[in-house]
Parts: C-alpha cells; structure tokens; sequence
C-alpha cells in the first residue's frame, strides 16, 4: 500500500492554554500528510473536494510541546468500493507520540457514495 512522510514543527497555534499540543493539531499534520501521498502519487488534481471524511481518530501516547519535530508518517490501509483508510502515526525523538486513523469518502456530484476509480485504486494499492 502507498504511504508517505512529512516532517512538522510543533507550532504556537498548535498548543492549548497548558502549551501541549491541541488535540486537533494531529488531524490537520495527517490531512497536510495525506495531500503530500496524494502528490507523490501525481494524484493532487484529480477531486481531492470529492473525499470528504467519514471517520477521524488519535490516540495520544507522549506530550508534544511548542516546537518539537515531528515527522508524520501515513500509510493506506484499505481500498473498498467507495471509501479509503489512512492509517497514521506522529514520531517524536525516536518514539511513537500519537497514532490515528481517518476513512475518507468518494462521493459524486450529488454528495453520494461512488466508486474509486481504477487508477487511483492502483496507485494507492502498490
């Protein structure tokens, strides 16, 4: 399955009042990783605004601060009919700080569930 790998920096927008990261943050470095296996793939153009979000899920091992380094690394898990699952997770010096998982969607025009096509099937399943 396709996966990819981008590092980010703990930024300030990203912490809470307590200066740990918002537990939102993750989702948007997961979803910025997702559009980079997405161009890697040469498949940016074709209908991203046509995968909304199904299911969205983390799981917070370590407290990330303001500016700690974090590569994020994502993964295709499963290919069905209509949908996709990422499966992700966050490292931070050397040791696993958040894992997570999202289900995405191919709708058509009218908001309805509609079938992957064959090429983003195969590139997402190599």
């Amino acid at each position: 399955m396709a996966e990819h790998s981008e590092s980010v920096r703990v930024a300030w927008i990203d912490t809470d009042a307590g200066g740990r990261i918002h537990f939102t943050a993750p989702f948007r470095w997961a979803e910025n990783a997702e559009m980079g296996l997405w161009r890697k793939l040469g498949l940016l153009e074709e209908g991203r605004g046509d995968y909304p979000r199904r299911r969205v899920e983390a799981e917070y091992l370590r407290v990330l601060v303001f500016d700690d380094e974090v590569e994020i690394r994502i993964r295709v898990d499963n290919v069905g009919h209509t949908s996709i699952r990422f499966v992700w997770e966050g490292v931070h010096a050397g040791e696993v700080a958040i894992t997570g998982a999202h289900t995405i969607v191919h709708v058509d025009e009218n908001g309805r569930p509609a079938p992957i096509g064959d090429r983003e099937r195969a590139l997402l399943t190599t």
